[in-house]
This record gives structure tokens, C-alpha cells and sequence, in this order.
């Protein structure tokens, strides 16, 4: 028996749990650009991109009008969303701007280019773009070597102007 996950594993989804799911809604489909997917009753929404079922879902059965957890506790530090392109992410940031949502910070990582911020329950949330593999930093033995270096957004946001 391997004692390794297999190679296509991927995680398939996060389940969140909000305060008030159209609020919720309204950020992960309107600013984020997933499609809701299924509302299950008044209590739960599933949302994902491309016609795959669900990337995230919503629910407010244990937390409805609950306040985000303290600072400093275990949780969620952030779910990240994987975009194709510059672009795509890009396009995705002028929504995040024009919905008056603050970037908490920006990193070039080496493998990838990020952007953070957080939902309106306080979740972290990463939106990002990974370089191809054979780009990644290394060190002379192979091993990666990730940084946390400036990533330029607002350069970003010039190369690739708003579509809306």
C-alpha cells in the first residue's frame, strides 16, 4: 500500500460556513464570477465555474448571522482560486475593485502570482495564476524554492484593462 496521495488527486471543493448566504452569494457569483450551480432550500448554495458542479459551497445551518472567528484561532486561512491566465485573473480583480473590496496584499511566489483579500465573512481568499512548472525556482539540487516577493497589480491591471 502507497503511503502517497495519487497524482491527479485534487481537492475538489470547500464548503464554507457564511452568515447570511445571499450576501455570500453575491460575492463568490457577482464579484468572483462563479454560477450557482443549486440552491438547496433557503439554507445552502453550491457555485462553480466552467459546468463543474461545485467549487464551493455555502451554507448557513450552523451560522446564520454568526460573526467571523476571532484572530488568532484555527480555521480557514484562505481558499484559493486558480485562474488560466493573467488575464482571466486580471478581469476578475476590476470586479473586486469596482465591488469596493479591499486587497489585503500581493505576492509573487516564485510558481505563482497572487492576490488577497477576504469574503464578507472574513474568509481569506486567494485569487491567483501558477507559472509553468518549468519555470518554477529551484535550487541546485531541484528542490523548489519559493519566495514572497512584490507582484505588481497595478501593472497587471494596465496590461489587461477592464471588459465590463
Amino acid at each position: 500500500m502507497t503511503k502517497f496521495a495519487h497524482p491527479q488527486t485534487r481537492i475538489g471543493h470547500v464548503h464554507l460556513r457564511v452568515a447570511n448566504l445571499d450576501r455570500a452569494i453575491s460575492f463568490y457569483s457577482g464579484v468572483l464570477g462563479l454560477s450557482v450551480t443549486q440552491r438547496y432550500g433557503a439554507g445552502a448554495a453550491f457555485l462553480g465555474a466552467g459546468g463543474y458542479h461545485h467549487h464551493i459551497g455555502l451554507n448557513i445551518w450552523d451560522s446564520l448571522g454568526a460573526t467571523p472567528p476571532p484572530k488568532g484561532h484555527t480555521g480557514l486561512y484562505h481558499t484559493a482560486f486558480l485562474f488560466p491566465d493573467h488575464a482571466a485573473l486580471a478581469q476578475t480583480i476590476h470586479r473586486v475593485l469596482a465591488a469596493g473590496i479591499t486587497i489585503d496584499g500581493a505576492a509573487d511566489h516564485g510558481v505563482s502570482e497572487a492576490v488577497y483579500l477576504r469574503d464578507p465573512d472574513e474568509n481569506g481568499v486567494e485569487l491567483y495564476v501558477d507559472r509553468p512548472e518549468t519555470d518554477w525556482p529551484r535550487d541546485p539540487s531541484g528542490e523548489l524554492t519559493m519566495y514572497n516577493s512584490h507582484f505588481d497589480v497595478p501593472a497587471l491591471l494596465a496590461r489587461y484593462p477592464s471588459q465590463n
